[in-house]
């Protein structure tokens, strides 16, 4: 797709990833409605920044978790930008348990983490069905996670709903051909505030053994993902129903080590 001239919705557009998605594609003169739930001052700087490139932009509040919510977020971001092309399901969020500990995992876990990172994207791609038909088609990129492969992560509920979004992007990419393409990134470790946060004290030791476990030596900052993301936008218009890794070569480093091409 050529993005100049675009418009794109990102949800949890205001920090890290979403951030770093919603300015790369404002340098390649699309406009953006920069989603935010909590994060008001950060979304509404992303559109101040976004909108210095030369591209309209503007911060919507929104809870993807609320189909109601994601309907009036669509609307509005076709009212504010005057169509919509790309829908880029990026909010997301986790809860912190141990897999072990299963019985720290309760129904308001299960009830979150799906509701923002499973019926949030359903619900987003739905209400942008039409608005992106009506404008000729375009495309919708799912930010799932590697921990959706591996069933690694923060939590049994965070990598079970990553799981089932690569699984559904399959499915509305069957749905919503030939006009729209759906694929998914599936980033591996992503430097920044949520995982400074979650892994508090243990976040460098953390950071430094999945630097030395990657074949490439180093973990994704939120510029390599939303490289992935929009590669995926404005490259080859057969690609969809895909999930593209993003992780350093993480996925593969227990075979490369095997194989005598790891690091040592």
């Amino acid at each position: 797709m050529e993005l100049a001239g675009k418009a794109a919705l990102i949800t949890g557009g205001g920090t890290g990833v979403g951030r770093a998605t919603a300015l790369r594609l404002a340098r390649l003169g699309c406009s953006v409605c920069v989603n935010y739930c909590r994060s008001q001052e950060e979304a509404e700087q992303t559109a101040h920044d976004a909108q210095q490139l030369g591209v309209q932009a503007v911060a919507v509040r929104a809870d993807v978790a609320a189909d109601a919510a994601c309907r009036t977020l669509v609307k509005t971001a076709v009212e504010k930008l005057g169509r919509l092309d790309v829908l880029v399901n990026n909010a997301g969020t986790t809860r912190f348990i141990p897999f072990r500990d299963l019985d720290r995992v309760t129904d308001d876990d299960w009830n979150h983490i799906l509701g923002v990172n499973l019926k949030g994207p359903f619900q987003c791609a739905r209400a942008a069905r039409e608005p992106i038909e009506a404008a000729g088609g375009g495309e919708i990129v799912n930010v799932a996670s590697v921990a959706g492969i591996l069933a690694t992560g923060s939590s049994i509920p965070y990598a079970a709903s990553k799981a089932a979004l690569i699984n559904m992007t399959v499915a509305l990419a069957r749905v919503l051909a030939p006009s729209i393409r759906v694929n998914a990134v599936a980033p591996g470790f992503i430097t920044g505030r949520w995982l400074e946060q979650g892994l508090a004290e243990n976040y460098e030791e953390v950071k430094r053994s999945f630097e030395r476990a990657a074949p490439l030596g180093r973990v994704c900052t939120p510029d390599d993902v939303a490289a992935a993301i929009v590669s995926l936008i404005a490259g080859s218009d057969l690609v969809t129903g895909d999930t593209l890794i993003c992780d350093g070569g993480l996925r593969i480093a227990d075979y490369a080590a095997r194989a005598g091409f790891g690091r040592s």
